[in-house]
């Protein structure tokens, strides 16, 4: 088929496919998430596809047809693999593996739409496959076709691999809390106020009869917070009692009272102060024109959306009362993140669910603790409900998207659960319905993950970007007082670049930029920060260190920090068990070690050795290095700044890309060793997977994801130069890219340790494990481990 072809194909799929919309707001309104649909323009009318169903991966299941503006499904009568081809390619995926009969995936509602289609397999569109006509058919529901699809998708096409809540978009999409007490709206996150639904162009209210504690966790999980808490009825409608009199004028406290027994201030006042009556003007004028979209509302408190509750709406227009009620209130119950008052603090270490690899802390490939080792979940009928239980126990709000198909990157070490089933109401994942793991159940290609519903924060609008050539590169520049300025890039690294792109949203941090002089510098503002000094996780720039004063010794334009941002990143793992079988000692001779001396991979005192006699004890072991991230893992340098060594004949594209250390009880480093990227390639990949890398002949050095790179035992650097070292029992810790010269989706589990016993002649290497691979408490007991006594491991 002709090349012209397959981009026309592509570029009409993308300019009509489904794109979600942005948040904007007060407290900012959340928007309903239909599953993402594919569209093919058709003439005068538009087609849009979707799987749908359950149970189902997102790759697979009933094929619904959106035409004539009413979903519908297609009849199995004749169906066949080149049907499921044709609309498979429409959906954005490159073929179609198999197709499905008789419901398989349950009965759909609504239009037939389509029966007896018959496609040769090539066809553009289902429409001009052969048919019955469009609503033209005889069968029933219990005949719905579905269609399962290679999960690959075409070129362009943003891949999801998300399960979205299906609502129906014509009646609640956004929603927002408007807070109401004076002075709320300033403080972040805004954890109460009047709950409102997007109407036409402006915004209307809930009327509160029959309003539960249930819609209000609904609520309150929308809005990224994991509990409702009891609203002071009386309080608000005292307020709004006060209000209705433009006369009587309203002292509103600056703080929220916390529950009926709180005091509320109000007072009435012939002269009131000047700028007091503020408050009780607007709450007048809102008082003036609420109108009530909603009659009421029924959720069950699992929903993780108010559009998936049932609603009953007003009739005729959208401004009738709401008799013996008012607008419906909602107050939450933020997460340790995002406590107000300062008393934001990290997720409590005893959790036994943890999410990895994602951008921000709420999203990632998420991990269970059993026993003392973390382990993944298989995707098999991962859901929102689950998803959401796994957000809420975090303290986040209900999930936002439940990913399948490893779509955080690959975890490492076992899969402890499988076909997880929860009704929503758990306070653990552990708490739902799952089946335990056989060997034959899943791959880590299936680890299951979630992004959860946040409080917005407003970091974003604290930090751009200047001078790029995309939205993704460019100046740093921050908020300070009433100015934006540019950073010093004097200590800017990868940690503080990682943050800024995560503020920025634009996912991870490709390259931390510290001369910028290459980009537009027409607008370069002045250097306000220096300084700037991150742990990585941060959540905003402004949670840096940073100098009082700017202090910046290269102040020129030129020296601003910038970074480049990916959504993707890379994420480099050791295989730990290769280490423990293949650790020996061998005595090699100092002839033999020259090379290994000039790229300074032997001890200081070989400077001293009296050469080429005697010889060195080398601990020797293989290093497996698996990327299990979403890009590929590639040097910083470009070749052209790469280093020739003439000795051993290769170039180095990283200086240092592992350190191998020795550690007493204490952590004292006893003997030090480290690897120069002499050769980043793709030693071999997982199934389906290709090679991209290879060093032979000056070719392009890296890792590609679902790839590993071995060093073997047996070539020069690979090992611990141990001649100094006393018998006893030690720490054997491998660090890979410990200078975080390249960014990774996951640094944590870029460490490596193992117990070791030396006894002067012979070495026990075992407990080999990535460092966040245990429990913290295991963890300590594998620091306090004393060794063994005898040469039995214990």
């Amino acid at each position: 088929m002709e090349l012209s072809y397959w981009w026309r194909h592509i570029l009409v799929f993308l300019l009509n496919s489904w794109i979600p919309s942005c948040f904007a707001q007060t407290t900012p309104p959340v928007r309903s998430t239909p599953t993402p649909t594919s569209q093919t323009q058709e003439g005068p009318e538009t087609l849009k596809f979707r799987l749908s169903g359950f149970p189902r991966k997102h790759n697979e299941g009933r094929i619904e047809v959106f035409y004539k503006g009413e979903w519908g499904t297609i009849c199995d009568d004749d169906f066949s693999l080149a049907n499921a081809q044709v609309l498979c390619r429409q959906l954005g995926f490159v073929s179609a593996t198999g197709w499905t009969h008789s419901a398989k995936y349950g009965k759909g509602t609504g239009k037939i739409w389509l029966d007896n289609v018959q496609c040769s397999g090539s066809e553009r569109s289902i429409s001009v496959c052969k048919s019955r006509g469009w609503g033209n058919s005889d069968c029933t529901h219990d005949e719905d076709a579905g269609v399962i699809c290679k999960d690959e998708r075409l070129p362009g096409y943003k891949d999801s691999n998300v399960i979205e809540v299906q609502v129906d978009e014509n009646k609640v999409e956004e929603v927002r809390l408007r807070p109401v007490v004076t002075g709320a709206a300033k403080r972040m996150p805004i954890t109460e106020g009047v709950v409102e639904v997007k109407y036409k162009d402006g915004w209307s209210q809930i009327c509160d009869n029959g309003w539960t504690p249930k819609n209000s966790r609904v609520v309150c999980g929308m809005m990224g917070f994991p509990h409702e808490r009891k609203v002071n009825k009386n309080f608000y409608k005292h307020l709004r009692k006060r209000s209705a009199d433009p006369k009587a004028k309203v002292k509103v406290a600056g703080t929220r009272p916390e529950s009926p027994k709180s005091k509320t201030i109000t007072k009435t006042s012939s002269k009131p102060k000047p700028g007091k009556s503020a408050a009780t003007e607007r709450l007048y004028a809102e008082r003036q024109k609420n109108s009530f979209l909603v009659h009421s509302v029924a959720c069950l408190g699992t929903e993780v959306h108010l559009a998936a509750c049932p609603l009953e709406f007003n009739k005729g227009n959208a401004t009738e009362s709401c008799p013996g009620g008012m607008p419906a209130v909602v107050s939450c119950i933020p997460g340790p993140l995002f406590a107000q008052n300062g008393m934001r603090k990290k997720l409590k270490n005893l959790s036994t669910v943890r999410l990895k690899g994602g951008v921000k802390q709420n999203e990632g490939r998420v991990e269970v603790l059993k026993g003392s080792e973390w382990g993944t979940v298989c995707d098999d009928r991962w859901n929102l409900l689950s998803a959401s239980v796994v957000c809420r126990e975090l303290g986040f709000g209900s999930a936002k998207e439940a990913m399948t198909g490893a779509r955080m990157g690959q975890g490492l070490g076992p899969i402890h659960m499988n076909e997880v089933q929860c009704t929503g109401n758990e306070r653990s994942l552990w708490n739902c319905r799952y089946k335990n793991i056989t060997a034959e159940d899943c791959k880590h290609t299936e680890d299951a993950a979630v992004r959860c519903n946040v409080p917005y924060m407003g970091y974003e609008k604290t930090v751009r970007l200047s001078g790029g050539r995309s939205q993704y590169e460019g100046r740093v520049e921050v908020r300070v007082g009433q100015r934006w300025g540019s950073i010093c890039s004097e200590g800017w690294t990868t940690k503080e670049a990682m943050v800024a792109c995560r503020q920025l949203g634009l996912g991870f941090s490709m390259h931390a930029i510290t001369e910028t002089w290459y980009w537009d510098g027409s607008n370069v503002t002045e250097m306000i920060r220096s300084g700037v000094k991150c742990t990585g996780d941060e959540m905003s720039l402004s949670q840096c260190q940073h100098h009082k004063t700017v202090t910046c010794q290269k102040a020129a334009a030129r020296f601003a920090a910038g970074v480049i941002c990916s959504e993707t990143a890379s994420d480099l793992v050791l295989n730990a068990p290769l280490v423990q079988q293949t650790a020996y000692i061998e005595d090699r001779p100092l002839h033999m070690l020259y090379c290994a001396a000039e790229e300074d991979c032997l001890s200081k005192s070989a400077a001293k050795a009296n050469w080429p006699y005697g010889h060195r004890r080398l601990l020797r072991f293989s290093s497996q290095i698996h990327n299990v991230g979403r890009a590929d893992f590639r040097p910083k340098a470009g070749r052209h700044s790469w280093v020739w060594h003439a000795c051993h004949g290769h170039y180095h594209s990283m200086d240092v890309f592992t350190h191998y250390d020795l550690l007493s009880a204490n952590g004292t480093k006893v003997a030090e060793g480290h690897k120069a990227s002499f050769c980043l390639e793709d030693t071999d990949c997982e199934e389906g997977v290709s090679k991209r890398y290879a060093c032979a002949n000056f070719g392009e050095q890296g890792i590609t994801v679902g790839c590993w790179d071995l060093y073997r035992h047996d070539i020069d650097c690979q090992w611990l130069d141990i001649t100094d070292v006393k018998p006893g029992n030690y720490i054997l810790q491998v660090v890979i890219n410990p200078n975080y010269e390249v960014s990774e989706s996951d640094f944590t589990n870029n460490a490596m340790k193992c117990n070791c016993k030396y006894d002067g002649h012979r070495i026990w290497v075992h407990n080999c494990h990535i460092g966040d691979a245990f429990s913290e408490e295991a963890e300590r007991k594998f620091e306090k481990y004393p060794g063994q006594l005898n040469n039995q491991i214990s």
